[in-house]
């Protein structure tokens, strides 16, 4: 894909843009384009942070100067195949393969937003596209499925791993949404708790991804920090959709 410079420095943050597109999000949490355009708003500074922390390490500081598009990388079945049973990679493609996600798919999602920046030729745009891409190794990695439940989770987790506040409105929002529903699980407080999880975690952005694949999956775990969701468990999967306005 040719990419051209970016046009712009900052973003503006725009709350009523993103509150607009998150009642879209509650009203089908398929909606995927709904995501793109609450990230979209109210990025503000939070891409700039993160390369910068990238930066700021040797290993972070590789990958941003290597620049690789992990996008190119997930779509390879080829070289999602060489990945051994119980590995983060053999875990991936079992994420993705029943529900037929792909990377180009969620890459293709994100270009919906009109007056998106995230195929530009700038460090802050490599950036979001690699935290775009990651997004269903993050799934594999905190344990939380594609359910509402699960999405609400992941962006939980998300938060402070990216300092993005789009993250925030998309997990409290889901997280009222199931308390309203009141199904007597923990449903809000597995929100809780997964982005306590984010914070206790090792810094994932700047992580070699295509060392992770490889890992098995319980080491990455350990060596990553990241805990068993035993608060999203508890919910039976038959509920995990059941907030007010949702399908399940």
């Amino acid at each position: 894909m040719s990419r051209q410079p970016s046009a712009a420095t900052l973003r503006r943050v725009q709350p009523v843009r993103a509150l607009r597109a998150f009642r879209g999000l509650v009203a089908d949490k398929d909606d995927t384009r709904q995501v793109f355009e609450i990230m979209n708003a109210l990025s503000g500074r939070s891409p700039d942070w993160g390369y910068r922390r990238m930066m700021d390490t040797p290993a972070g500081g590789k990958q941003a100067y290597e620049r690789l598009e992990l996008s190119d990388l997930l779509q390879d079945r080829q070289w999602l195949a060489q990945f051994k049973p119980g590995t983060v990679g053999a875990a991936y493609c079992a994420f993705i393969d029943p529900q037929n996600f792909t990377a180009y798919g969620l890459a293709e999602d994100s270009r919906k937003v009109a007056d998106t920046e995230i195929e530009a030729a700038h460090p802050r745009a490599w950036y979001a596209r690699r935290l775009r891409d990651v997004h269903d190794i993050w799934h594999v990695l905190t344990g939380y499925h594609s359910d509402a439940l699960g999405e609400a989770c992941v962006v939980a987790f998300s938060l402070p791993q990216t300092r993005s506040a789009g993250f925030g409105l998309i997990a409290g929002g889901i997280a009222v949404q199931f308390m309203r529903a009141r199904t007597g699980y923990p449903c809000a407080r597995a929100v809780l708790q997964a982005w306590r999880n984010g914070r206790r975690a090792a810094w994932l952005p700047g992580e070699d991804y295509e060392k992770l694949l490889a890992e098995p999956l319980d080491q990455a775990r350990r060596r990553l920090k990241i805990p068993a969701p035993t608060l999203y468990d508890q919910v039976p999967p038959s509920v995990r959709n059941a907030y007010q306005g949702g399908k399940g």
